[in-house]
């Protein structure tokens, strides 16, 4: 059976009289299906104990994309380039991050889903780069663009990193549509990737365990822009597989 893997949802509102939707992407779907996987979108659910049991049915998270996290979930008062909030998304993500790191389930974390991981841990962020990192690059130039596939800077790569093993390479030029990013970073947490500014491009686990974070957007290149992110796809869906024999242990001897 395909690994079931969730992915957050954001939330979104078309109209001011109408109630809020709850959705992401088309290409966080299209990526999981090529790489073997069967996604399942998980709105942001507050009530803890829904959480879980949704949680637990899940043999990976992958943290996606979205708007600024809360400064106040990592000690920070609001700086005044602060963008939207989803504090329901935050109480949901950041549990489901901890849950997972904490009990080995596979977890991909994409753009914000990178920030997720790090608050998770006991990191922090900037606000705003442009604002609060002397001499950095323009990070949102894709989203100037418009174009999901436009490639915006250079990455440098830790060859002896898992990340490197992965992508093939020690270089590599993304896409990028982020105004925060990492700052100090979480115990736990070995930082992988880095733009020519020094903000931080790619993280990943310090154990044996598939915990991988990235700040551009790969699921809108792995189709044809770069098909060499198909490999971190596959990489994580495959963590996922593996995974499944133990969670379906954890729960029949939780739950008989």
């Amino acid at each position: 059976m395909k690994p079931l893997i969730g992915i957050s949802c954001g939330t979104f509102r078309d109209h001011a009289w109408c109630p809020p939707s709850y959705g992401h992407r088309q290409t966080y779907v299209d990526a999981i299906l090529r790489a073997g996987g069967a996604p399942l979108l998980i709105p942001p659910v507050t009530d803890e104990a829904t959480l879980r049991v949704l949680y637990e049915r899940l043999d990976g998270i992958l943290l996606a994309g979205g708007g600024d996290i809360a400064p106040s979930t990592y000690g920070d008062a609001p700086h005044e380039k602060l963008g939207l909030v989803d504090s329901a998304r935050d109480d949901s993500e950041l549990p489901l991050a901890r849950w997972a790191i904490a009990e080995a389930k596979p977890v991909l974390g994409i753009c914000r889903g990178i920030q997720v991981i790090n608050v998770a841990l006991g990191g922090t962020l900037y606000q705003d780069i442009p604002s609060q990192v002397s001499d950095s690059l323009r990070h949102t130039l894709s989203y100037e663009r418009e174009d999901w596939t436009y490639m915006a800077h250079d990455i440098s790569i830790d060859p002896n990193s898992r990340f490197a093993q992965l992508m093939g390479v020690q270089a590599m030029t993304i896409n990028s549509l982020h105004h925060q990013s990492l700052k100090e970073l979480a115990p736990g947490l070995q930082a992988v990737a880095w733009a020519p500014d020094g903000i931080v491009e790619a993280v990943e686990g310090q154990g044996d365990s598939f915990v991988v974070g990235v700040q551009c957007h790969p699921e809108a290149l792995q189709a044809s822009a770069d098909p060499r992110w198909q490999a971190l796809f596959l990489a994580f869906v495959e963590s996922c597989a593996a995974y499944r024999p133990n969670s379906a242990l954890a729960a029949s001897l939780t739950h008989p």
